[in-house]
């Protein structure tokens, strides 16, 4: 067991990384790159954790496990909830980059989602990367280089994830003790998303929910059916959302009240008001992007239908994404031709970007996609 155990399909870049922490190529800025799924956070994990071994990354010493913990005392990792982030979280890892390191080796600071930070986090960012400490490690994940500002990446050494296969996918989930069968299937469904796989593998509620997704195009013969398919798959991401944040939404607002010394009926501090106001803006915010990212997934799933409705129309060779509905699949196949399955396609992707762009309620969205979806009459 190594500490690049967690990363599938990867070995180019792992090469890359195991060199640069033997002291080969090694920089002061990283930029992680690849599909989602692809394991761009892990990657960027992984390497903090060979960095900060004295054998490169063993997988055992008490340095990786912390690491991969997320309790290492040289090591920050940035997730956000919100739809972006923000100055000042950057401008806390600024001064926290200024810092001696703990230990005697690294001062690393991981951003996930650097796509994600405003213009004036990039500036902050960038000063901090321009004038580096001479222990301290930047990665940034994003996932293309053109979704970080050029002044930005061109300072950072780029390791570019690919999708994992098929294959790999599945014999990453049988090592996990995942019989061969569900294996198969999850990598299929998946399409190369580990974390993907690794729900459909261990979650039935999950396969359940995405068995529904998939036997929508099926049933659009009528605009009442689109209607329904619609209001189904915006109020299943929504159950599915709001079972997500909502325990950590209470835990948020049980420290919240302890912080400020608030009891049920008892007086609260003047500053109670303004920090509860920020505490349930930002829970919104972070409710909002959970529920896009749930639709995201059942759209994404969408789409390997009208996929595999063109590969088995045309011919395409290999297996299809949802071999387990393959019937449906020919018979959407022999009911439209591959041009009206790619206007369907883009049809989806029109809708997601109405939704996270254009900020478009999604239930809108949603319902206009289905009406495109429709089968032709007759």
């Amino acid at each position: 067991m190594t500490i690049w155990d967690s990363l599938v399909g990867q070995r180019p870049a792992i090469e890359a990384l195991s060199q640069a922490a033997g002291g080969h190529g090694m920089t002061h800025a990283w930029l992680f790159t690849g599909p989602p799924g692809s394991g761009r956070s892990n990657a960027a994990i992984a390497f903090a954790g060979a960095l900060q071994c004295p054998q490169g990354g063993c997988g055992q010493c008490h340095e990786c496990h912390t690491v991969l913990a997320g309790s290492h005392a040289d090591v920050a990792v940035v997730r956000t909830e919100k739809l972006s982030i923000g100055v000042a979280e950057v401008r806390e890892l600024v001064r926290r980059a200024a810092l001696t390191p703990m230990g005697d080796r690294w001062q690393i600071l991981i951003v996930e989602d650097a796509d994600r930070l405003t213009e004036q986090a990039c500036n902050a960012l960038l000063k901090a990367i321009e004038e580096p400490n001479g222990r301290t490690v930047w990665m940034l994940c994003a996932p293309t280089v053109e979704d970080v500002l050029p002044t930005i990446r061109s300072r950072c050494r780029l390791v570019t994830l690919s999708t994992p296969t098929t294959p790999e996918v599945a014999g990453f989930l049988t090592g996990k003790g995942i019989a061969e069968p569900l294996a198969s299937y999850a990598a299929r469904a998946s399409q190369g998303h580990i974390g993907r796989a690794r729900a459909l593998a261990f979650d039935e509620d999950v396969r359940d929910r995405r068995r529904e997704i998939v036997g929508i195009p099926a049933g659009l013969t009528s605009l009442g059916r689109c209607m329904g398919a619609a209001t189904l798959l915006a109020d299943t991401a929504k159950a599915e959302a709001d079972a997500i944040t909502s325990e950590l939404d209470a835990q948020e607002k049980a420290d919240l009240d302890a912080a400020y010394g608030v009891v049920e009926r008892g007086r609260r501090p003047r500053e109670y008001a303004p920090a509860l106001r920020d505490l349930e803006k930002g829970q919104k915010t972070r409710a909002k992007r959970r529920h896009l990212d749930v639709i995201d997934r059942g759209l994404t799933d969408l789409v390997s239908v009208y996929r595999d409705a063109i590969a088995v129309a045309t011919g395409a060779p290999g297996a299809l994404v949802n071999e387990e509905i393959r019937p449906d699949v020919e018979r959407l196949a022999q009911t439209s031709s591959p041009e009206l399955n790619l206007r369907r396609i883009g049809a989806i992707f029109g809708a997601r970007e109405q939704m996270i762009e254009f900020n478009v309620p999604p239930a809108l969205a949603l319902e206009s996609m289905m009406v495109a979806l429709m089968a032709p009459a007759g």
